[in-house]
Order: structure tokens, then C-alpha cells, then sequence
């Protein structure tokens, strides 16, 4: 099953997608808003389409305690405003932490500065996605395809 991940922010939408066989998250693109919600949900349901997913899971920034604070709010409604767009199921995963580890992990790639900022969201994504991906492979017995 291929999965697009979205990792949700103001400025930027982070993007990923896994490969066919639904095992390997990998950083896809970033769209940046244009300050038009329906706009940037067409772009992602065009991406849909372009990567042939099944599924779109959405990044939920969940407080460190597992709350769901303002932020975590906005992202929930806005992945229910895209999966009435979609043609495939639309689910949110908690996507704590996710940001600081691809921060972390290009950093230790030496990384500069302003190249961290233009694809860390994507990055990002890829870590949420990855994470999901495990999970559901843990959760379904096995990996692949379900």
C-alpha cells in the first residue's frame, strides 16, 4: 500500500510518500501554503493522485503529554477538511518530536543552515510516515501490503 504523509504547518506543508510495498518512508516535496486552504488541499489532492496512494496519513502535533492542544486542534479539523476532498482515507498519527529528530539527523549530516530549512518539513514528514509504517507493520503482524 503506498502512503502519502503530510506534516501540516503554517507556512509549509511537508510531504512524503512510501513505496509501493508500504515499507520505506521517503521525503517527497514541500508545498508552500498559499493562503488558501481549498488551493493547497487540490495541490495535495493532486499529489494523491501523481503517487497513486491509498491512504494519507496527517502529522497530529500532540502536547508532550499526549494532549491535544491548539495546534494539535487546527491539524485534526484541517485532515478532516482534506479527507472530504480525497478519494482515500484520511487518518492522523502523532507526530511528536518528528521535527527535532530530522533537525537532528541533518545536522549530524552536516547539513547547512539554510539547506535544514528548505526541506525539513518534508524530512520531517518522512519521519512521521517511517514511524506510522513501522507501527502498522507491528500492528498487522508483518510488513507489505494490507
Amino acid at each position: 500500500m503506498r502512503v502519502l504523509g503530510l506534516d501540516l504547518g503554517a507556512k509549509r506543508i511537508g510531504v512524503a510518500v512510501s513505496d509501493r510495498s508500504g515499507t520505506i518512508a521517503s521525503p517527497l516535496t514541500v508545498l508552500q501554503r498559499t493562503g488558501d486552504r481549498t488551493a493547497d488541499h487540490r495541490a495535495i489532492a493532486r499529489l494523491v493522485t501523481e503517487e497513486e496512494v491509498e491512504r494519507v496519513v496527517v502529522g497530529l502535533p500532540l502536547s508532550l503529554d499526549g494532549s491535544m492542544g491548539p495546534a494539535a486542534q487546527a491539524a485534526h479539523a484541517e485532515a478532516e477538511e482534506i479527507g472530504s476532498v480525497l478519494d482515500v482515507p484520511v487518518e492522523t498519527f502523532d507526530e511528536r518530536l518528528t521535527t527535532v529528530t530530522a533537525e537532528r539527523s541533518m545536522m549530524q549530516a552536516r547539513m547547512r543552515a539554510q539547506a535544514r530549512r528548505r526541506v525539513v518539513d518534508k524530512v520531517a514528514a518522512a519521519v512521521m510516515l517511517q514511524t506510522w509504517l513501522d507501527g502498522r507493520s507491528v500492528r498487522d503482524g508483518g510488513g507489505g501490503a494490507s
